[in-house]
């Protein structure tokens, strides 16, 4: 099954779906009349490349600035290979300096704390963000610049995948020399597109989609943990200032962005509080969803990790049209696993499955 599977590129994230492509791919593959699909919480946009590569019109939104520009790269660049390796070569030519970056987020050694990055990497990333500002770019050519820049800094990180903690001591990967490539861009285009970065309900407005493929994130069931804690945003802070380069207030040890603290940001399917009803938010806002989105199908993503329980997901989906399958794959726990998760999907054996639930609206 995985031969058909076209290449896709990604970086180092929580709840990429690199190995849930086979199977839904498969899903949506055995499904006739289905030309456009939603990508609606597209991430490092894994699935929307993959479908993109296979023919389809892809709707790709997620609320994230980095997975807008990794959108705009993959779907959206209109321009040959050759045409931005010379961009690239050109960035890769710049000697490193210091600045904004490196006084954050870049060290020689670490003897005054944990640090991302090695200076000598920070410096490179600080002269080639300035000169992708002042190359007069289009939109779509400085997103296939910096989503190649961000590959490269996913090859040198010390980090275990996100930005919230870094390691004691430096990480072999993190002393390779900052080097960026060409992203695996599909030209000439292939189809139809569209990128946006949107509330998904705010995405579906007047649109409507042959199968929407929903990965919503999955709430904890820690009381300690704040309900507004938005790990996306708090996990990859750093990727979203590379974007908009905008040098934000910065708190904590990691030097997060001031904009994802715990009690400004806001996820409903991440809040493990309960109405007035005693019914989880994060269950409202997905029902929600489903009821509104306006699709034939809509697949829907899940793991056992997630605080809503199977029954009532099984319940809200079959009030929303015919659930046709449902597929429940072995998955390896991902690095939020050491949060205190809710078991009320676990076998005995508290293995962590992603679930496939396939509605016919």
């Amino acid at each position: 099954m995985e031969n058909n599977i076209p290449e896709t590129e990604g970086i180092k994230y929580t709840g990429s779906k690199l190995k849930m492509l086979p199977y839904i791919l498969q899903e949506i593959q055995l499904l006739p009349d289905v030309k456009h699909i939603l990508d609606g919480f597209s991430g490092t946009t894994r699935v929307a490349q993959a479908l993109y590569k296979l023919g389809y019109d892809v709707t790709c939104n997620d609320i994230a600035y980095w997975s807008e520009t990794f959108g705009k790269c993959y779907l959206q660049a209109d321009k040959p290979i050759e045409y931005y390796q010379q961009l690239i070569n050109h960035l890769n030519s710049l000697h490193g300096k210091t600045g904004w970056f490196s006084e954050h987020y870049g060290a020689k050694d670490l003897t005054n704390g944990k640090f991302p990055f090695q200076l000598k990497n920070t410096r490179k990333l600080d002269a080639i963000r300035e000169e992708i500002d002042n190359m007069n770019l289009s939109d779509i050519d400085k997103s296939v610049l910096l989503t190649s820049l961000i590959l490269a800094l996913d090859t040198v990180d010390n980090t275990i995948g996100h930005y919230a903690s870094y390691l004691s001591s430096w990480s072999s990967r993190s002393f390779n020399k900052l080097h960026l490539q060409v992203p695996l861009i599909t030209f000439p285009k292939k189809g139809k597109t569209e990128v946006l970065r949107k509330d998904i309900l705010e995405a579906i407005k007047d649109r409507e989609f042959d199968l929407a493929y929903l990965d919503p994130p999955y709430g904890s069931n820690n009381k300690k943990m704040p309900s507004s804690r938005v790990r996306y945003s708090a996990y990859y802070h750093l990727w979203t200032t590379v974007i908009k380069n905008d040098k934000p207030t910065l708190f904590g040890k990691a030097q997060r962005r001031e904009d994802t603290r715990d009690l400004i940001s806001n996820s409903p399917y991440e809040d493990y509080h309960t109405d007035e009803n005693g019914r989880h938010i994060a269950l409202n806002e997905l029902e929600k969803l489903i009821h509104e989105i306006r699709a034939h199908y809509v697949l829907l993503s899940y793991n056992s990790n997630g605080i809503i329980k199977k029954e009532e997901l099984l319940d809200i989906l079959n009030q929303n049209g015919k659930l046709i399958h449902i597929q429940e794959i072995d998955y390896k726990k991902h690095v939020m696993s050491s949060m205190k998760w809710t078991e009320k999907w676990t076998s005995e054996n508290k293995q962590n499955k992603e679930f496939l639930f396939l509605l016919k609206k």
